[in-house]
């Protein structure tokens, strides 16, 4: 049965565009693999599997994330060395410093985290493949 929805395209610029980004976001999975920082391009790059909540029934799409102005790159409790390891995402915000620049918190499911130290907030997340039906939809239970 092949699922039909509309491919996001996002591009946020702000810490209100970025909270609409993480919205998308939510649950979706990479492996740490998938996660590139280019120091010299100052580029982060995640690619992902996302859960689409604003499709009917259970479907997931492959998406990438890209951050620019990237200064830097933390993180912790995040399994580095473990290219097949699994991250699942929370959330996405940004905390203002030194205007227009700040930090870009990717939050993960069991307490883990990637910090981007940016310049300004300039990322853009795509769906770059066709959806695919998933029998689970990701819970919250606490």
């Amino acid at each position: 049965m092949a699922v039909r929805i509309s491919r996001l395209r996002l591009l946020a610029q702000d810490a209100d565009d970025l909270a609409v980004i993480s919205a998308a976001m939510q649950d979706a999975v990479a492996k740490v693999g998938d996660i590139s920082y280019e120091a010299k391009a100052r580029v982060l790059t995640i690619a992902f599997n996302r859960y689409c909540w604003e499709a009917e029934g259970h479907v997931r799409v492959r998406s990438a994330l890209q951050l620019g102005g990237v200064m830097r790159v933390q993180a912790r409790k995040i399994r580095r060395g473990v290219r097949d390891a699994v991250i699942e995402v929370l959330a996405l915000t940004f905390e203002a410093g030194e205007a227009p620049g700040g930090t870009v918190t990717i939050s993960c499911a069991g307490g883990g985290d990637l910090r981007a130290t940016v310049e300004c907030v300039d990322a853009v997340m795509a769906d770059v493949s066709e959806p695919w039906p998933t029998p689970r939809t990701p819970s919250h239970a606490e």
